[in-house]
């Protein structure tokens, strides 16, 4: 008999624990889930919302990939494709907040499947979902942080002879991930201040950064520069790009990526559920107000930037190797460009930490249900903290190693946000179809859809399906070991370990969420 086995016998015969419904209506509902308070609960609505608002921060997701997307379709699929994305997503948190108010726990999505499918294939699909939902969550907090590491390197060469290298911003972005993990150790009781201070850092900052470059730009680019520009650069060695080989739509389609990469994560929210007072409603609400205030400020940032280009040719082939630092120092000059460089990166740094935090409750909840190997280890909290040390280091480890290809690759950091973005909306995808296909056994929480539940989950999966495919396709032509879109490779290797291993081993002790814990 196997480890895993071993320890989930000893769980299910051990007698649970007792709650009191005296001790709280948010205890008693995560009882009724089968699971003890042990992570503490002090965090309301806006705090819940901030984590997901700050996880998916604009300012730092845009300014990130705005290469990209100006390579990538330019202006015009910037613009409206992020309107198109915007409106996919809202569909996706709307039928997410759903199901995050009838089961408001850690788990999230992994914990929904079990709960929606038919009792027989409750571990397989908690199992499955679970795993893409941590590839996701791996990816996420690389994206940003390695993100964080490019704009700082890029930030250190403003009147100075320093010239980043791979080499040097891998250096810089295992300190930022040591610095967000020590954050998380240590800090856990500032966690809640920062957050509020994330907030208004992304929504003021945000702000007056893009009045400071409208109001100080030198000049404007056209309505018609912004709003119809297509631009295909995606062929590089005096090679055609992907419009001309396949097709402009194609084109169209794989840049929508600096859009929808930007609005993800937003299951944070879920993630928080534990240690937010009014679970059921602030979970809920915390999603739906992430990803709408998100889209209304991201659109504002995405039309400043592109009415603020100068020089469209130079902004692209910046020295800086950013776009957008080729903005801020063609309007407000060098001193104001590092003022608003170190607003993009406070911004994506708190990003990262929030990202770490969301990253390692998900892990805890697994763990503590026996997902991940070394789950015995993994399930530890904390006692004088109240938060899961050990999966902050594990989050850090893990989304270290994913950005290890950056050293060999050109295209590894849109790879990476590739895989973020499959990986977490699988998951996503997974619980609402099962709410779909298993309607009549859906419990609904205080926040429900009503009539229009059934229409906004389907919506929500298909599109879903439609990225999922997308995001593998090849970004950038000729396709070659420099230029290969490696999130074929990481989806394929979770796909093959989950799969694989639960036909070998998984399926023999994995039984899905486990109850800790019974009600009185």
């Amino acid at each position: 008999m196997s480890d895993h086995s071993a320890t989930l016998e000893k769980v299910e015969v051990a007698k649970p624990e007792l709650i009191d419904i005296d001790d709280g209506a948010d205890e008693f509902e995560l009882a009724r889930m089968g699971y003890k308070q042990e992570l503490k609960r002090e965090l309301g609505l806006l705090q819940n919302f901030g984590v997901s608002f700050s996880i998916i921060s604009v300012i730092t997701g845009i300014p990130s990939l705005f290469l990209y997307g100006l390579n990538t379709g330019g202006p015009a699929v910037m613009v409206w494709g992020w309107v198109i994305v915007a409106c996919a997503t809202m569909l996706v948190g709307l039928a997410m907040a759903e199901i995050c108010s009838t089961h408001p726990t850690s788990g999230g999505p992994y914990f929904w499947a079990a709960m929606l499918s038919d009792p027989g294939n409750a571990p397989l699909a908690s199992w499955i979902t679970g795993w893409f939902n941590l590839l996701g969550q791996v990816a996420v907090t690389t994206g940003i942080s390695f993100g964080c590491a490019n704009f700082l390197s890029t930030l250190c060469t403003f009147d100075t002879s320093f010239t980043p290298t791979s080499r040097t911003t891998m250096g810089v972005y295992a300190a930022i991930l040591v610095s967000q993990g020590l954050i998380n150790t240590f800090g856990v009781y500032l966690l809640k201040h920062l957050n509020n201070i994330s907030v208004w850092w992304h929504a003021v900052g945000t702000t007056s950064l893009v009045i400071a470059i409208l109001a100080r730009a030198p000049s404007h680019q056209s309505a018609g520069f912004v709003f119809r520009t297509f631009i295909d650069n995606t062929g590089i060695s005096s090679s055609e790009g992907w419009g001309a080989r396949a097709s402009h739509a194609y084109v169209c389609v794989i840049g929508i990526l600096m859009a929808q990469y930007t609005l993800t994560g937003f299951d944070a929210s879920a993630h928080m559920t534990e240690e937010t007072h009014n679970a059921a409603m602030a979970g809920s609400i915390g999603i739906i107000m992430a990803i709408g205030v998100s889209a209304v400020l991201g659109w504002f940032l995405v039309l400043g930037l592109l009415f603020s280009i100068q020089n469209l040719d130079n902004t692209i082939a910046s020295p800086t190797g950013q776009p957008v630092a080729q903005i801020f120092l063609d309007t407000v000059g060098n001193h104001g460009a590092i003022v608003l460089m170190v607003i993009v990166i406070g911004a994506m740094y708190f990003c990262g930490t929030f990202s770490i935090t969301s990253n390692s409750r998900m892990m805890f909840a697994f763990a503590r249900d026996g997902g991940i190997p070394g789950h015995t280890f993994f399930r530890k909290v904390d006692s004088k903290r109240g938060t899961p040390v050990r999966t902050v280091w594990l989050a850090c480890a893990l989304s270290f190693l994913l950005g290890l290809p950056s050293l060999g690759s050109a295209v590894a950091f849109s790879a990476a946000t590739s895989i973020a973005t499959i990986g977490l909306y699988i998951s996503y995808a997974i619980p609402i179809a099962l709410r779909v296909f298993y309607r009549k056994r859906f419990v609904r929480g205080p926040f429900h859809l009503g009539a229009f539940s059934i229409p906004i989950a389907v919506a929500a999966v298909t599109w879903i399906a439609f990225i999922a495919i997308v995001f593998l396709l090849p970004q950038v032509n000729p396709v070659n070991s420099q230029t290969l879109n490696y999130a074929v490779v990481a989806v394929g290797i979770v796909i093959v370990y989950s799969v694989g291993f639960w036909i070998l081993s998984a399926r023999k002790w994995f039984v899905g969420p486990v109850r800790q814990t019974s009600v009185e």
